[in-house]
């Protein structure tokens, strides 16, 4: 089948790529010459664990091109993705016009039938507009009588993952009231839908609505967790412990309950804001996601409150080792990351920065630049060279088992400040190493927490 995606970034990237390694006939359209021109020479403009591969291969085999023409696009394929960027206006609503922008274009383009597929996340009632605008550009043109469709097919990728979630996805949400349409999606979706069904066909609005409702519950478990991790810190409880306790539950699982220091990248952050708008407009208060939200701007401070009670307050002029800028393992994505709450805390504190990342680093220099405070270390180990203490911000697998004699010898204060509760209190303690974690004092101190800790 011949399928056409709007957007090249990380949903339309790994959408077009799977497709085309599925047999399908892929061209992806971005109006950003630059980056069409570096994925025609082979340069993927994101890190995304077999993504280059799997574009590289397509590429070469004709099954996946790009183009900045969007007549190529329109005329390609019958199916049309709509997967470009939604970012937050001023309030934090989610921005429309790059979703407005393509349904305008297919509108203006197509000269035969199309299905216009939503795959962008996007608010309740988005399809219906991106349907008036088809509608409207048609009639403009006095070619109202090409048929066409707009259905909503919400993406649940993980960053870290995607290629994976894609090939092997856990559901397919499909969001149309036409069998035509929804026998089309079945044809286009069946390689990934062979082992056992996973389409899950449903009104137009309720697939949007899908894919906000669990991204907002996925978050506020983090934020459940987190919450309780604080208080643990006070009671001197486990929260390690308490989450093996709770997950044990099947009614609640193991999965996003590991406290930590936040969720960040470019879906949690953005769908919670959205939706908690959403629900202004409706003049209908979201309590518990506002809470949600709070809850995890506080949390990116909690390891800096550690750190200026170790160092009585006063960490101007110190040197801090940090290991991992991404806000989660596998990606490169440093938006809303943790890391860069406490890197900017330090800063304005006077205090310096050694990073490594395995992946982010040339990101944190598009990010932030050449400055004094600032030093991009080639290995973890470099890290640590005249540093006070060593932060671990990003839980990469690199970081799991390091030679803590080594850490213990280099740093000028024997301790690790760590907000993914990567190691364990009491071997760290052998070692020689005082150790902070979230949720996790009980075990390193048996100071009250409003009291100094060291």
């Amino acid at each position: 089948m011949k399928a056409t995606v709007f957007g090249t970034g990380y949903v339309g990237l790994v959408q077009a790529a799977v497709m085309a390694a599925s047999g399908h006939e892929v061209v992806c359209v971005d109006n950003d010459a630059e980056k069409i021109a570096k994925l025609e020479q082979g340069v993927i403009p994101i890190f995304e664990p077999s993504l280059e591969e799997i574009v590289l291969s397509n590429r070469k085999n004709g099954r996946l091109r790009f183009t900045t023409d969007p007549e190529v696009g329109v005329s390609h394929g019958l199916v049309q993705f709509i997967a470009v960027g939604t970012p937050p206006d001023e309030d934090g609503a989610a921005d429309l016009k790059y979703v407005l922008a393509v349904a305008d274009t297919i509108g203006s383009l197509m000269s035969e039938k199309r299905i216009v597929l939503v795959k962008s996340t996007v608010p309740v009632g988005t399809c219906d507009q991106v349907r008036r605008t088809i509608e409207a550009r048609l009639s403009k043109r006095e070619r109202s009588h090409i048929p066409f469709d707009v259905a909503s097919n919400p993406e649940f990728l993980k960053e870290g993952s995607a290629v994976s979630d894609c090939l092997k996805p856990d559901r397919i949400i499909l969001g149309t009231a036409s069998s035509e349409t929804e026998a089309i999606m079945r044809e286009l979706y069946m390689p990934q839908n062979r082992n056992h069904e996973k389409m899950i066909v449903m009104d137009v609005r309720s697939a949007e609505m899908t894919k906000y409702a669990a991204n907002t519950l996925l978050a506020t478990k983090i934020s459940f967790i987190n919450e309780i991790a604080n208080l643990a810190d006070i009671l001197g409880a486990d929260i390690e412990m308490v989450r093996r306790g709770i997950g044990s539950d099947p009614r609640i699982g193991y999965h996003f309950i590991y406290a930590g220091i936040g969720y960040g990248g470019s879906c949690f952050p953005k769908d919670m804001q959205a939706f908690i708008r959403t629900g202004d407009q409706q003049k209908y208060d979201m309590h518990l996601l506002k809470a949600v939200e709070a809850r995890n701007a506080t949390q990116k401070r909690v390891l800096l409150d550690k750190i200026l009670r170790y160092f009585d307050g006063n960490v101007e002029g110190r040197t801090f080792a940090l290991w991992g800028l991404s806000f989660k393992p596998n990606t490169d994505d440093m938006r809303e990351a943790p890391s860069r709450a406490i890197m900017e805390s330090l800063w304005e504190k006077g205090a310096s920065i050694r990073a490594y990342d395995p992946k982010a680093m040339d990101e944190c220099r598009r990010i932030y630049g050449d400055r004094a405070d600032l030093i991009l270390v080639e290995q973890q180990e470099d890290a640590l060279d005249n540093a006070d203490a060593l932060i671990l911000a990003t839980e990469w697998k690199s970081f799991s088992a390091p030679d803590f004699d080594e850490i213990a010898a280099k740093l000028k204060s024997p301790v690790i400040f760590d907000g993914r509760n990567l190691y364990d209190p009491h071997q760290l303690k052998r070692h020689g190493l005082d150790y902070f974690a979230i949720g996790r004092n009980g075990l390193t101190s048996s100071a009250p927490a409003d009291l100094p800790i060291k």
